[in-house]
């Protein structure tokens, strides 16, 4: 559709007549809780419910499991000709573009995000994600090793069985799809819990697998609150991974939950505080300005990798911080989400905009100067939105340098040179992604082979494509994301030795 078509008042009639799907989908069919109850899904956008969602726990798990493992076993998915299975994933990720504009609806109207930023980046990301991953089914290869004559040894690589995946809130449709497509192209049988503050999305995934030829089974979605789904399945003892998207607190819990039950394989992508060095040399600022202020304030700051940390150096300091300034005022306008004009929506929740404003009062309290922002929308006061927001004078031991605020919050930190900017930039329990800006060739390899971070960019930022590995070092989790080396995180390896005598 042409991106004309996409005003204000087209978003707004479309959400008037969509219909929700809040039951769980388990076994190809919906279903609500065993025992009835249910969550309030809300617009935070308006504060209004926008659905009661089916609340699952203990026994939708245990349902959705079984069903799981009986889809594995029966062979219909696992056993799949590789080709066929790779025809589905194909019809799949079509369907999902095809389906475009009620995914944008759900979860801009779920979590705040703006509309265009669904149809300009979530939903072909999710499609890319699919499509990548279904090219791969006929690719993946054991191997015959080099042995004794009288041997013949191979090594097989299998699905795992059935996969747990957890979610977040802040790209409901993308990390969803990020994870479905090596799970699926290896041949496992999913059981997925999306976040709590934006189930919506999920079932339309689920519907459109069984529409591209997916068996019944082998993708159920169970909705649920994080202490109870999400526990009970990463305490599951038939479930044999959990591939989770979420807070480090959450990570380290699933971690425990693997411990006391079948020591689950668990692989976690959590929080982040990246940070984004510019160094005096670089000679283009206004790019580099450009870069910082997208890379902190895009998707309301509710980003693993959002660059909240930026290290000027101190000879530029000045010009970097009213560039950045006045960059901000020109490229965000904060509103609804459903105008094609804003580019900020609400937070996801009225709980989380409390606390990102605790961290505000926060910095203030800890001697950083406020620049611009720090407060809400006044001609919407029921929503959960916040001002892009910047702090100056920062320094590192402060807590809004340290802890991860997951909101539109900068904090720009002076650096001296090189050696400076890598020490500060390592001096974090995080080590997702990290940016460097210098026309200094030598510098920007030792920044990449220093710094602690699973994701490097020099004189760019958040660029890569579906090669590209996802995650971090440290605490931000063992998981990887997007590349060819997830097919390895959702299979394993088993080794034959054929006598020949």
């Amino acid at each position: 559709m042409d991106a004309s078509t996409y005003t204000r008042d087209f978003w707004h009639t479309k959400a008037r007549s969509l219909k929700f799907r809040t039951q769980h989908f388990i076994d190809g069919t919906y279903a609500p809780s065993a025992d009835g109850r249910t969550f309030k899904s809300i617009n935070p956008a308006t504060g209004e419910v926008l659905a009661e969602v089916a609340r699952g726990g203990q026994a939708e798990i245990d349902r959705a499991v079984a069903v799981a493992r009986r889809a594995f076993k029966s062979g219909s998915w696992s056993r799949m000709d590789p080709r066929e299975r790779m025809a589905v994933l194909e019809r799949f990720s079509a369907l999902v573009q095809e389906n475009a504009e009620e995914f944008a609806l759900l979860d801009s109207l779920d979590m705040g995000k703006p509309v265009m930023d669904m149809i300009n980046i979530d939903i072909p990301g999710s499609v890319t994600s699919l499509k990548f991953f279904s090219e791969t089914i006929d690719k993946i290869e054991g191997a015959v090793t080099n042995t004794s004559a009288s041997a013949l040894h191979y090594i097989l690589r299998q699905p795992l069985g059935v996969v747990g995946l957890i979610v977040p809130w802040n790209y409901p449709l993308m990390m969803a799809a990020w994870k479905l497509g090596p799970a699926l192209a290896t041949g496992n049988s999913v059981v997925l819990k999306p976040a709590e503050q934006s189930p919506l999305s999920a079932n339309l995934l689920a519907e459109l697998f069984i529409e591209a030829g997916g068996p019944a089974g082998v993708l159920n979605v169970v909705h649920g609150l994080g202490e109870e789904a999400g526990r009970a399945l990463g305490l599951h003892n038939d479930i044999d991974k959990i591939g989770f998207t979420g807070s480090t607190e959450v990570g380290k819990l699933l971690m425990v939950y693997a411990g006391q039950s079948n020591m689950k394989r668990v692989s976690t992508e959590c929080g982040g505080k990246t940070p984004q060095i510019v160094l005096g040399d670089y000679d283009d600022l206004d790019t580099a300005v450009t870069y910082a202020v997208n890379g902190i304030y895009g998707n309301q700051g509710e980003v693993c990798n959002a660059g909240s940390r930026i290290l000027v150096d101190k000879s530029i300091h000045d010009d970097f911080v009213e560039r950045f300034s006045a960059r901000t005022k020109e490229s965000f306008v904060l509103g609804d989400p459903l105008d094609p004009s804003t580019t900020i929506g609400p937070l996801v929740t009225s709980s989380h905009q409390q606390r990102v404003l605790s961290y505000i009062d926060i910095g203030r309290s800890e001697g950083a100067a406020l620049k611009f922002g720090g407060g809400t929308l006044a001609s919407s006061p029921a929503g959960a939105f916040i001002e892009p927001t910047l702090f100056t004078g920062v320094d590192n031991s402060m807590r809004i340098a340290r802890e991860e605020i997951f909101g539109p919050v900068a904090a720009i930190i002076p650096v001296d040179g090189i050696d400076d900017a890598i020490e500060i930039a390592n001096d974090t329990i995080y080590g997702l992604a990290a940016s460097i800006w210098t026309r200094d060739i030598g510098k920007a390899h030792r920044f990449a082979r220093d710094v602690e971070a699973g994701v490097v960019w020099v004189n760019c930022f958040d660029h890569g494509d579906m090669t590209s590995i996802w995650g971090g070092y440290k605490q931000t989790g063992n998981g990887r994301d997007k590349c060819l080396e997830a097919l390895t995180q959702y299979s394993q390896t088993k080794s034959v030795w054929v006598h020949l005598g």
